[in-house]
């Protein structure tokens, strides 16, 4: 509960109940955000997005877990992030873990 003369913070959980996902950016934006604010770590970037069964959403998100000099050996990881059909997160889990400089498989 906030003090009398503080502002109330709107979390970005708040802001998602608001207005339904809008498409596939509006939903790998959503799924970004609410992995970087739960694990705190530097986002990469989106590799994936795709409806899941239930209208909701599957993204892949990739992120920067342990920086490195050189660059070329951090350590990179991909997180496939579920959102609902209203944009909020159900379930995250990491699905990869790479070195930058590392080629695919």
């Amino acid at each position: 509960m906030t003090e009398p003369g503080e502002r109330r913070r709107r979390t970005s959980s708040t802001a998602t109940r608001e207005r339904p996902v809008r498409g596939a950016r509006d939903a790998a934006r959503r799924a970004a955000d609410a992995l970087s604010e739960l694990t705190r770590h530097h986002l990469e970037g989106v590799s994936a997005v795709c409806r899941s069964e239930d209208d909701g959403w599957i993204v892949n998100v990739d992120v920067l877990e342990v920086a490195r000099i050189p660059d070329t050996t951090s350590l990179l990881a991909t997180y496939e992030v579920e959102l609902d059909s209203a944009g909020d997160l159900v379930q995250y889990r990491r699905i990869a873990r790479y070195r930058r400089g590392a080629q695919d498989q």
